[in-house]
C-alpha cells in the first residue's frame, strides 16, 4: 500500500550507502605516521544493530559503512562500478574521478533470456583481523541474505536468481506460519498452542507502536509535521480514510485490514526499511524466528555458482535492472559471522545451518569487516572506531573516530563549541542563521569556524495535473487536452525561480524534468535536447530570449499560455479567454498542503501563477489545505485537478509505478500512453545504464509533452565540518547524495 517513491526503502539505501566507499584513485596511502587525535561525529540514536545483515536504522548503517566493504562500488551519481579492480574514470562536475573497488563484474545477457553476473574478487583484500577475503566469504554472505528465515533489509532473495525460490521453498519461520494461520487455529503440528497464544498477544501489543513508528518516520523525513495528526500521517502512507481523531491503533488496524489480517505480510510491505521495523517491537521475537520444514526444498541455489577460488557466477532467469544494486552486498567474514566447519560448497553447506541464523545474529552488536575502520565499542551513546591497518586502500590517517549520539538541537552548537567535528543538521533557515553567527556573521559557508557542504536531497517537489480531470472533451491524451495543461504549466513554471529563491535561497535548485537531480538518469544541462520546462510556445518556438527581465518573462508566459489555450479550443478575445471548449473549464483548483498558512515551497509560485492566469481569463483557485490527509485522499481518489506535492526518489529510476498506465500510483496523473508504457517496460528489461538513460530521457519528454507534472525544485541537505579541527582540503571533493565525507575517509586529516 505504501508508495515506494514516497518512502526511502532502506534496503536499497543500504546498498548505496555501503557502495559509496570506493575511493577516488587506487593508490594506497603511504603515510603511516597516523594522527593519534580522535575525530568526533555527531550522529543520531543507535539501535545497536551494527550487523551488515540486520541493521535497520540509517545511523546504525553509518557504522556498518565504516567497518564494511561492499562487493560492488558506486560513483558520485549512484551508478555501479563494474571494473573496480583496475578502476573506472568518470567525469563529474567538470572533473575526472577514478573509482576503484574490490571486484570486477561482467554482465552477459543471453539469447534464452537469462543473465550472467560473473564476479571476480580482487586479490589481497583483508578483513580487519588480517584474514584474507575469498570468494567463499561472498557466497556465505549471499546465502545468509537468501535464507528462508532472513528478515533483514536486503531483498536479494526477491531477485529472479535461478533456483532461489526452490531453495527458499519448503521452509518458513514459526513467526510467519502462526500469523498466516487463523487466530483460532487448532492444528498444532508445527507449533504449540502456548506459542500461538503468546505470539498473537505480543503482536497485538506491538501493532500501535508500529503505527507510531511509521508516523515518527514520516515526520523525521519531512513528509509530515510534528503537529500532524495520526490521520494526516496515515494519509501520507496511502491510508487517507481514517477519521480525524484516529489513534495509532486505528492506523494499525487499517494497515492490517489491507493484508487480510496477516501482520507479517503487512509489515513486509509497509515497513519503511524492513520487517525488522515491526519485529523489533515484538517481545521474544527471536523464539519464533526459526525455520520449520514444511515440504521439499532444493539443497542449494543453482544460480549461485562458484567458478574459481576468486570468482562466482550469479544467473538470473530474466533481466532485472535492480539486480546489480542488490549484488552490491557487504562481503562479511565467514570465519567471524558463520562457522567455517559448516562450510563445504560441494556438499551444499554454506557456513551455518539452513533455517537457523543464530550464529550470524550473535555478532549483531560487534561488527567486523574489510572497511577503513575497525569496531571497538558502543558505550554511553558513543561508537568508538579505530583505523584498520589492513584496509586495502591504505591505513586511514586519522587513527580514531567516535560516532556520538547527538540531538538535532545540539548539532550546530556542537561544532561551534568544539565538541563535534562533523555532523548533519537539518538545513533549516534557523540552522543557516546559527552557522552564519558562529562564523562571525559571515554568510560565506567556508567559514573560520564551520565549513558547510551541501548535497541534494533524494527527492524533488512538483505540481501535478491530473489528465483525466484537466482535459478537453473526453480524451485526456488529445492534443487539445495537452495544450490546455501546457497553458497552465507554462504560467506556473515561469514563477518557479522567484518562489524557490524566496523559500530556500540558494539551497534549492529549480529542476526541469520530473526526476530527482540525484539520479544518474536525470538529464544534464549539457545533454543534447535538454530544455527548460515549459519554455516553448504552441509552435515549439522559445518563449524567452536572453536579456529578458523578470517582468518581460511573466508577460511572455501569459502570451504563450493564451496560444496554448486557443489551440485547445478556447475562445480568445482582447487578450483573454472568454469561452471554454466542451469538457474543459474556465476555472480549476490547485490544492497545496501549506498547513493553512501558506507554508510550502511552491505556495508563492502557485499564487503568483493564479494572479497571472486571472489576468488572461483563467481562474486557478489555490486551496491551502491544513490537513495533509485531505490532500492525499483527493490525489489517491483521482479527484484532484492540480496539486503540489513531493516525491522521495529511489536509486533506480524505474518509472513504472508513477507513469505506466498500470502503475500503482498512476491515479495521480491518469497518464495513459502506449509508447510511454513500452519504453518503461523496455528500460526494465535491460541493464545497460547508458541505454537506459537514453530511454528514460525519451520517457521524460513524453511525460512533459502530456504536461501532467511541473517539476519545481531539488532542495539541499548538508554536512558541517569544524574548520578549526579538520584539514578541509582533505575532504573528498564534489560530495553528492551518494558520495559523502565517508568516501575517501582514509585520506581525511585533522589539523
Amino acid at each position: 500500500m505504501k508508495s515506494t517513491k514516497r518512502v526511502l526503502a532502506l534496503g536499497m539505501a543500504s546498498v548505496m550507502t555501503l557502495g559509496l566507499l570506493s575511493a577516488c584513485g587506487n593508490k594506497p596511502s603511504s603515510d603511516n605516521n597516523n594522527q593519534a587525535s580522535t575525530l568526533v561525529v555527531g550522529d543520531g540514536n543507535y539501535d545497536g544493530k551494527f550487523s551488515p545483515f540486520f541493521y535497520t536504522s540509517a545511523y546504525d548503517g553509518n557504522i556498518v559503512s565504516m567497518v564494511s566493504q561492499p562487493l560492488i562500488s558506486s560513483d558520485r551519481e549512484g551508478a555501479m562500478i563494474l571494473n573496480g579492480i583496475e578502476g573506472e574514470t568518470k567525469e563529474y562536475n567538470g572533473t575526472d574521478y577514478t573509482y576503484t573497488g574490490i571486484s570486477d563484474v561482467v554482465v552477459t545477457e543471453n539469447e534464452d533470456g537469462t543473465v550472467y553476473y560473473d564476479i571476480t574478487l580482487k586479490d589481497g583484500v583483508k578483513f580487519s583481523d588480517g584474514t584474507e577475503m575469498d570468494i567463499d566469504d561472498v557466497i556465505f554472505s549471499m546465502y545468509v541474505l537468501s535464507d528462508p528465515t532472513y528478515d533483514g533489509s536486503s531483498t536479494l532473495y526477491g531477485q529472479p536468481i535461478m533456483g532461489m525460490n526452490e531453495y527458499r521453498s519448503g521452509m518458513d519461520t514459526k513467526f510467519n506460519l502462526i500469523l498466516a494461520a487463523p487466530r483460532d487455529n487448532t492444528d498444532f503440528s508445527l507449533w504449540t498452542e502456548e506459542e500461538q497464544t503468546a505470539l498473537w498477544a505480543a503482536v497485538d501489543k506491538a501493532g500501535p507502536e508500529y503505527a507510531k513508528y511509521i508516523c515518527e518516520y514520516l515526520i523525521a523525513n519531512g513528509q509530515n509535521k510534528a503537529e500532524d495528526s495520526v490521520a494526516a500521517c496515515a494519509a501520507n502512507w496511502n491510508y487517507p480514510d481514517l477519521a480525524e481523531d484516529a489513534t495509532y491503533e486505528d492506523f494499525y488496524q487499517a494497515m492490517l485490514a489491507a493484508y487480510n489480517g496477516n501482520p507479517a505480510e503487512m509489515a513486509r510491505n509497509e515497513s519503511p526499511s524492513s520487517l525488522a521495523d515491526f519485529t523489533n517491537l515484538i517481545e521474544d521475537y527471536d523464539a519464533y524466528n526459526v525455520g520449520v520444514q514444511t515440504g521439499e526444498s532444493a539443497p542449494n541455489i543453482s544460480g549461485i555458482q562458484k567458478t574459481s577460488d576468486n570468482s562466482v557466477r550469479v544467473t538470473t532467469t530474466e533481466v532485472s535492472a535492480t539486480c546489480i544494486y542488490q549484488l552490491s552486498l557487504v562481503v562479511a567474514p565467514m570465519h567471524y559471522y558463520g562457522n567455517e566447519e559448516l562450510y563445504n560448497y560441494e556438499n551444499n553447506q554454506f557456513g551455518f545451518p539452513k533455517g537457523d541464523l543464530t550464529i550470524v545474529r550473535e555478532k549483531n552488536s560487534k561488527p567486523m569487516g574489510a572497511g577503513p575502520y575497525e569496531f571497538v565499542s558502543y558505550e554511553n551513546g558513543t561508537v568508538a572506531l579505530k583505523a584498520n591497518e589492513n584496509y586495502w586502500k591504505g591505513e586511514p590517517k586519522i587513527q580514531n573516530i567516535n560516532f556520538k549520539e547527538t540531538n538535532e538541537a545540539d548539532k550546530v552548537n556542537g561544532v561551534k563549541s568544539g565538541t563535534l567535528d562533523i555532523t548533519d543538521p537539518s538545513f533549516s533557515t534557523d540552522a543557516i542563521k546559527e552557522i552564519a553567527a558562529a562564523n562571525g556573521g559571515s554568510e560565506d559557508f567556508n567559514g573560520s569556524v564551520i565549513t558547510v557542504n551541501t548535497v541534494d536531497n533524494l527527492g524533488y517537489g512538483y505540481v501535478g495535473i491530473n489528465a483525466d480531470n484537466v482535459k478537453v472533451g473526453d480524451d485526456g491524451s488529445s492534443d487539445a487536452s495537452k495544450n490546455l495543461r501546457k497553458g497552465l504549466a507554462t504560467v506556473l513554471a515561469v514563477y518557479r525561480d522567484v518562489a524557490i529563491d524566496s523559500y530556500y535561497g540558494k539551497w534549492a535548485n529549480v529542476i526541469n524534468y520530473p526526476i530527482s537531480d540525484t539520479s544518474w538518469a536525470a538529464p544534464k544541462v549539457t545533454d543534447a535536447g535538454y530544455q527548460v520546462a515549459f519554455s516553448t510556445d504552441v509552435n515549439d518556438n522559445p518563449i524567452y530570449t536572453d536579456g529578458m527581465s523578470d517582468e518581460e518573462k511573466y508577460a511572455a508566459a501569459k502570451q504563450a499560455a493564451l496560444g496554448f489555450f486557443e489551440a485547445a479550443g478556447y475562445t480568445v478575445s482582447d487578450g483573454k479567454i472568454v469561452a471554454a471548449p466542451q469538457g474543459a473549464k474556465m476555472d480549476y483548483e490547485l490544492i497545496i498542503g501549506g498547513g493553512g498558512q501558506g507554508d510550502h515551497p511552491a505556495f508563492m509560485m502557485c499564487t503568483l501563477a493564479s494572479d497571472a492566469l486571472k489576468e488572461i481569463g483563467m481562474e486557478l483557485r489555490v486551496t491551502d489545505i491544513a490537513n495533509a490527509s485531505d490532500l492525499f485522499s483527493q490525489m489517491q481518489a483521482g479527484t484532484a485537478e492540480l496539486f503540489a506535492a513531493a516525491w522521495q526518489a529511489t536509486v533506480d529510476p524505474d518509472m513504472y509505478q508513477i507513469y505506466h498506465s498500470q502503475g500503482t500510483s498512476n491515479y495521480n496523473y491518469d497518464i495513459k500512453d502506449a509508447k510511454l508504457d513500452e519504453i518503461i517496460m523496455d528500460a526494465r528489461s535491460i541493464t545497460d545504464q547508458e541505454a537506459r538513460t537514453l530511454m528514460y530521457k525519451e520517457a521524460l519528454d513524453i511525460v512533459m509533452d502530456w504536461a501532467v507534472e511541473v517539476p519545481i525544485y531539488q532542495r539541499a541537505n548538508c554536512f558541517i565540518f569544524s574548520t578549526e579541527r579538520i584539514k578541509i582540503d582533505t575532504l573528498t571533493p564534489d560530495m553528492t547524495t551518494y558520495w559523502n565525507w565517508m568516501n575517501d575517509v582514509e585520506l581525511l586529516e585533522l589539523n
